[in-house]
């Protein structure tokens, strides 16, 4: 704030703000309050000798002469200045920003309620990270991995979501949001969601999606073409004329399971039913029936054959 930080130690603030919404907001606040402070300082006057020497005369001219003792300027500066930082360091104590939470879910499909009513259903293998109080004008969180987001509607304070270099804005809305391997991918099933990278936005409404890859400046959004994203959350695999290999992909998730091809041919099958809390054989059951395809199981991989 003072511009005496070196280069190294201004960018090791930068990753420090970066890693989590609590280091942000601490350091906004503590700006704020910096800059604040700043506004706070005495201007001294101009001529202050000519004063102290007006007082003096009257004070031989017969008025009763008083003790005094001059303090000086730089002395009553050096007053207020310890007053205003007491001041600060009180306000900054007491705004501290509350601490940074970390929920995961690594087994599991897990469901957590955020400070300000919203319900966050977390896929297993992901993480949400948030600070335990919404303090200021936003209500900021990180994502690793897949979330469902039922967001509580509060206009004057936006949901912010950071994912990948992905920001996501919201105001109020039901929408999901997914990382593949460092892509991201976005499907709106309620409201509007405001989408930004790298300066480049779009709004998405309700039914809906986009896949935003890492090398991506062009943002295109699509309407959605199944519900298979839904599957962790309502334990159903929606399919509505999807390839075999998005259904795949899919199961290998849900399963933690290594599904392949042995023939590429077989991917872009399209299938058409609902499994409804099925087990992983099951399923394959199906497919193989449907489309006469043969599954083979070679150590931990399935081939689809």
């Amino acid at each position: 704030m003072l511009g005496e930080a070196s280069d190294a130690e201004r960018m090791k603030v930068s990753r420090w703000i970066d890693a989590s919404p609590s280091n942000l907001a601490y350091y906004t606040e503590i700006k704020r309050t910096w800059d604040l402070s700043r506004t706070l300082q005495p201007s001294l006057p101009a001529d202050e000798n000519k004063a102290w020497q007006k007082f003096l005369q009257r004070v031989h001219e017969g008025e009763t002469k008083p003790t005094v003792r001059r303090l000086g300027w730089a002395r009553v500066a050096a007053s207020i200045f310890v007053v205003v930082t007491l001041g600060v360091l009180g306000y900054v104590i007491l705004n501290k920003p509350s601490k940074e939470i970390v929920v995961q879910a690594p087994l599991a499909v897990k469901i957590d309620t955020l400070p300000d009513g919203s319900v966050v259903t977390i896929n297993k293998g992901s993480s949400i990270a948030y600070a335990s109080e919404f303090k200021g004008k936003s209500r900021a969180l990180q994502l690793k991995g897949e979330a469902f987001f039922n967001v509580a509607p509060n206009k004057k304070k936006p949901f912010i979501i950071s994912v990948n270099d992905v920001q996501i804005t919201v105001v109020g809305t039901s929408f999901n949001v997914k990382d593949i391997n460092g892509n991201t991918e976005v499907v709106v099933e309620s409201g509007i969601v405001h989408v930004d990278k790298g300066g480049n936005s779009i709004d998405l409404k309700a039914n809906e999606s986009i896949q935003i890859g890492t090398k991506d400046s062009v943002l295109a959004k699509k309407p959605i073409s199944d519900h298979l994203y839904n599957y962790y959350r309502t334990k159903q695999f929606v399919c509505d004329d999807t390839p075999l290999w998005k259904l795949v992909e899919i199961l290998n998730g849900a399963y933690s399971s290594h599904i392949v091809f042995g023939d590429d041919r077989l991917k872009e099958l399209k299938l058409n039913t609902t499994f409804d809390n099925q087990s992983l054989d099951q399923v394959l059951n199906v497919i193989s029936l449907t489309f006469d395809i043969k599954i083979i199981k070679e150590g931990n991989s399935i081939i689809l054959q």
